[in-house]
């Protein structure tokens, strides 16, 4: 197919990186489960960390692999991207390529667990990264935190968990009148909702093992950005560390990108309606999603978002043992982590996390981490109701 950037997203979902095969005809790519591929004539000629070379061995990238990479650059607008194991892989990998010791890094103070233990700890105390955590939605903090070695600023929204809003414009802005690189972890919104590139971020990091892929049944994370950046992401994440993913994940995410329109439609109005049967409880505490107009950062989330997705926070007016009993009461939504599945998930989170004095007053005693699915909005709220009135919260 030409001109595959003309055309709408939802086509562009289906149709990029999709050819019908010069083999057989089939009009699906086929699951290519080859190690090696055969070299070219003079080996030498070969670059193995280049993102765009034809595939040679499959830990630096297979067929699979590059027919999803094509996919996700052209769905984010970005020039390349690099697929990985998973949306760990991807984040670590990127921080291992662009960072060295003697650099300085500011970062979220609402990010996925895995970054604040990569950077705040691993990178910092052993590879002498200085880091500094802050609220990336006050833009003067970061301002003042900028440093002559200031190399990366990485933040997320949504952030997980509290679903706090940064705009990327403005610290994109900010970033570059100090030549500092900033990264966007999209996964809360999928590119459906929301381009951080086209806001001006260098690099935008998916795991897409959640919104993207939709089926919870594969892991794989997805780094995208200029050309030059991935190249060196993919000779550090991939060639190096190993962080490749298989070809059948990379098939099975290819296949659930395809509805990724149509499931994250179903996920922004099933969010917004559970968010706001949640906010109506005497007994909920608070209710975090964007969506809300009473939620902080809902101006800037409607200025960059096409719709708010399905993931929100909530608390409510019980003791420990009451928030374990809710949970077990529920009969269509399931008690278990990750997001962007078609099924319902909910998990208690919160007294746990080393990260909890950095969370608004109202998450430290606890709360409750949903993501919301693509059944029938009613049959989740009916659900949600009974169980709080099999605990005599409603």
């Amino acid at each position: 197919m030409k001109d595959i950037k003309n055309y709408e997203f939802a086509t562009q979902c289906i149709h990029s990186g999709n050819e019908p095969d010069k083999e057989t005809g089939a009009i699906e790519r086929p699951i290519t489960m080859s190690n090696s591929y055969v070299l070219p004539y003079d080996p030498s000629t070969v670059n193995w960390s280049s993102a765009d070379d034809k595939p040679l061995y499959t830990r630096n990238g297979g067929a699979n692999q590059m027919y999803l990479q094509e996919r996700l650059a052209l769905l984010e607008g970005g020039e390349a991207a690099v697929v990985l194991s998973s949306g760990v892989a991807a984040l670590s990998g990127t921080f291992f390529s662009l960072l060295k010791s003697g650099d300085h890094v500011i970062f979220s103070d609402v990010t996925y667990i895995a970054v604040y233990r990569l950077l705040n700890e691993l990178f910092n105390n052993k590879f002498e990264v200085e880091t500094t955590i802050l609220d990336t939605s006050d833009l003067d903090a970061i301002k003042k935190a900028i440093k002559p070695n200031t190399k990366l600023i990485h933040i997320e929204s949504p952030g997980n968990p509290t679903l706090k809003i940064t705009d990327i414009e403005a610290v994109a802005k900010i970033a570059h009148e100090h030549n500092i690189l900033l990264s966007v972890d999209n996964t809360f919104s999928s590119p459906f909702n929301q381009k951080p590139l086209e806001l001006g971020a260098d690099i935008v990091i998916e795991s897409l093992t959640k919104y993207i892929n939709g089926h919870g049944d594969a892991m794989g994370g997805a780094v995208v950005a200029k050309k030059e950046i991935i190249d060196q992401i993919k000779a550090q994440a991939m060639v190096n560390l190993g962080g490749t993913i298989s070809p059948f994940n990379a098939w099975l995410i290819m296949r659930g990108s395809t509805t990724l329109p149509l499931r994250m439609e179903q996920h922004n109005k099933n969010g917004q309606a559970v968010a706001e049967y949640l906010e109506s409880l005497p007994c909920v505490t608070f209710v975090a999603y964007p969506g809300l107009k009473s939620f902080k950062g809902h101006d800037i989330a409607k200025k960059q978002m096409k719709g708010f997705s399905g993931m929100l926070s909530f608390g409510i007016k019980a003791a420990h043992d009451k928030h374990n009993e809710f949970v077990s009461h529920l009969k269509l939504i399931t008690s278990a982590v990750s997001l962007g599945h078609g099924a319902s998930l909910i998990a208690f989170l919160g007294e746990d996390d080393e990260r909890q004095y950095l969370y608004p007053e109202e998450f430290h005693n606890g709360f409750f981490r949903m993501s919301v699915g693509t059944e029938d909005a009613k049959d989740i709220i009916a659900d949600l109701e009974q169980a709080f009135k099999a605990v005599n919260l409603l």
